[in-house]
């Protein structure tokens, strides 16, 4: 369960002091816990980290990515759910994809557990049989349709409930959504807009989810993009003298220049690259749609402080030196580089006990509690709580100590050479002298 805003240790509550025949125990302090604090955007940086960690495939995450938003698109119309459950869904399946590998699962089955997830946020209630009976009747003809409650869809039913558990915890049981069809229909009335540009503007928007624009954007930002691109595309001289206007209006919706291009370039990857994939795509010639994405490239350089993508931070460069070469573990090479530390040490170097001197804190499921927060300063204060029970300080101290001096001594030898009792004096090299 998610834990509460109120103000509570990080890891639980102290322990009571136990009453032993020894007497009153020493406190030992709060439980070991492990605290997950929900993100409702990620940058494009965090993104990439995210799938090089676990592991995924680039050409199996496009095709997994594009094709699991296209089956709850496909999934939300055949039971006729708004909108809004299809934006929430795509979201939750997003974050579900940055934390497992695509190898772990079926992408149906992690489409459908986001559904039926973003069902029950949006209070637009449905059943995993329902989903999965929707899906199934979708690629069949109307004589072999199923009805759910058929006994085909018990296993698979099943499969799904427990993944959802695994969609609530990659989200951090963030129940908080946001409609960014919503503020476009608000941008597209207040402004004026042909209803030809309004038409593919919300097209645009549903084609938008199948990228990860939603986990970098606010919804000004997606509406302004999804405007924009669609005045060029139907090269509408009106609205796009209406979208020039708008321009100055950033402030006024809490958006910006280098984030609406952002979100613009990356609807022109998912129409250049990926066309018959989208809903507007295969309306028009891909010609068109390199042409404006040939205009926004030389936006970016030739305007001072836009870039591709905003707020990426470079990472400091070393000398020849790469922190991701593996190398396979042999009996002669104990310590991996996998193994070493956050500060760069090797494992070899250290005390058995971390890197930075305190002790190794609790890992999730394992030896602690998981807890689920979504006030980042709640989660910071808890966490200052719970490493002053963890944290050793030391103290160094130089101590002069006067050493006497040892007398020198003089050298001890019992037998010295030529003298009596020596080799010398017992070997005589003549058979007359051995006789004497």
């Amino acid at each position: 369960m998610m834990a509460p805003a109120q103000s509570q240790p990080a890891s639980g509550q102290a322990n009571e002091p136990l009453n032993t025949s020894n007497g009153p125990a020493s406190l030992v302090g709060p439980t070991p816990s492990f605290i997950y604090v929900a993100k409702r955007f990620v940058f494009q940086q965090q993104i990439q980290t995210h799938m090089i960690a676990i592991g995924n495939n680039p050409t199996r995450e496009d095709n997994f990515r594009l094709h699991g938003v296209q089956w709850i698109n496909d999934v939300r119309k055949a039971l006729s759910l708004p909108v809004s459950t299809f934006t929430v869904a795509t979201i939750h399946y997003h974050k579900f994809r940055l934390t497992h590998k695509d190898t772990e699962y079926q992408f149906q089955d992690a489409s459908a557990a986001a559904l039926l997830t973003a069902c029950k946020i949006e209070d637009t209630l449905k059943k995993s049989k329902d989903i999965l009976c929707a899906a199934h009747n979708i690629k069949v003809p109307g004589a072999d349709h199923l009805s759910p409650d058929d006994i085909t869809f018990e296993g698979q039913s099943k499969a799904i409930i427990g993944l959802e558990r695994l969609v609530l915890e990659a989200s951090g049981f963030d129940f908080r959504s946001f409609h960014p069809h919503e503020t476009l229909v608000k941008l597209l009335k207040s402004s004026g807009f042909s209803t030809e540009v309004s038409t593919m503007a919300y097209d645009m928007m549903i084609d938008l989810h199948k990228t990860f624009a939603p986990l970098k954007q606010v919804t000004t930002t997606m509406a302004f993009a999804c405007t924009e691109l669609a005045t060029l595309v139907t090269e509408s001289a009106d609205d796009q003298d209406i979208m020039k206007s708008l321009i100055k209006d950033y402030e006024k919706w809490s958006t910006s220049r280098a984030e609406v291009v952002e979100t613009v370039l990356d609807l022109l990857d998912l129409y250049t690259h990926f066309q018959k994939t989208s809903e507007v795509g295969p309306k028009y010639n891909i010609e068109l749609f390199i042409q404006i994405r040939i205009k926004f490239n030389q936006e970016v350089e030739q305007t001072p402080g836009l870039s591709r993508y905003t707020h990426q931070v470079e990472h400091q460069k070393t000398n020849g030196f790469k922190t991701n070469v593996k190398t396979p573990k042999t009996p002669i090479t104990p310590a991996s580089p996998s193994d070493v530390r956050a500060n760069g040490a090797s494992p070899a170097t250290l005390s058995p006990r971390s890197s930075d001197s305190r002790r190794p804190g609790p890992r999730p499921g394992q030896d602690g509690t998981a807890r689920f927060m979504l006030d980042p300063d709640q989660a910071r204060k808890e966490r200052a709580v719970v490493n002053e029970y963890h944290r050793i300080e030391y103290e160094e101290y130089e101590v002069e100590v006067e050493e006497p001096i040892q007398p020198e001594r003089a050298p001890q030898n019992h037998h010295r050479p030529g003298g009596p009792g020596s080799r010398e004096d017992r070997y005589h090299p003549s058979k007359r002298g051995r006789r004497l």
